[in-house]
């Protein structure tokens, strides 16, 4: 069977779980009778001014927020670019330098 590539990222090393189609590299999931809109593209985020949030936009951290098991804190004013926006209570995930790749929430981000 020929799969399809990734809607997402337009990957070509997706594969067939079930009845989902899932890609490794960006781990997007959707399925066959899905249209190829990605489910990002249909999530409303929105940061603590309001302001809609789009998958690769830039985002200010607005408070001090410390890290789940760590003793270090992302520092008010910390800049985060390319954000992705994922579903749940920890909406946004990134990768912020010295800390690597975290979840933030958020109405604790403004759009820079």
């Amino acid at each position: 069977m020929n799969v399809p590539n990734c809607p997402s990222c337009q990957s070509q090393y997706t594969y067939e779980d079930g009845s989902l189609f899932v890609c490794p590299e960006c781990a997007h999931e959707w399925g066959q009778d899905e249209k190829t809109e990605s489910t990002e593209e249909q999530l409303t985020v929105k940061d603590a001014n309001g302001n809609l949030l789009k998958d690769g936009d830039s985002v200010t951290v607005i408070k001090d927020l410390k890290v789940k098991g760590s003793s270090s804190v992302v520092k008010i004013g910390t800049k985060v670019k390319s954000i992705r926006l994922v579903e749940g209570d920890h909406n946004i995930d990134c990768k912020i330098d010295g800390f690597g790749a975290m979840s933030l929430k958020s109405q604790f981000v403004k759009k820079a």
